[in-house]
């Protein structure tokens, strides 16, 4: 899956909060000073078109919605950081996340409560 480029992922994060959103309700997240319609229309266009987002039409209006589900863009991305920068090795990746992000103690203690719950499912289904 290609990377989004800034704006697009901008626009869709802002659509994977709202679910369904018309124009205005998107141009209504961005930040002052809001960019113009026709470059919020360009490019829910050009993300129509490379499948990433999907429209309805109501009346003379379209409501959009997120195509490309979060967890399936994260996850894609999260794969190709794996494979491109920790030699495709889980291990280092998550080695190098527990000591190069200043997590706390009760943070890395989360971590390592989510993982054995992981272990114990995938044992459960193996």
């Amino acid at each position: 899956m290609k990377q989004l480029n800034p704006s697009e992922l901008e626009l869709l994060k802002y659509l994977w909060s709202l679910e369904k959103a018309f124009m205005k309700d998107i141009v209504a997240c961005y930040p002052d000073p809001k960019p113009a319609y026709t470059t919020i229309a360009t490019l829910l266009s050009r993300m129509y078109d490379k499948g990433y987002i999907g429209f309805e039409r109501l009346g003379r209006d379209k409501q959009y919605y997120p195509v490309l589900e979060k967890k399936v863009y994260f996850s894609s991305q999260l794969n190709h950081m794996v494979k491109d920068f920790f030699n495709n090795s889980a291990a280092q990746f998550a080695s190098f996340f527990a000591r190069d992000t200043n997590m706390s103690v009760a943070q890395l203690e989360e971590l390592e409560d989510m993982v054995k719950q992981e272990i114990l499912n995938k044992k459960q289904h193996d």
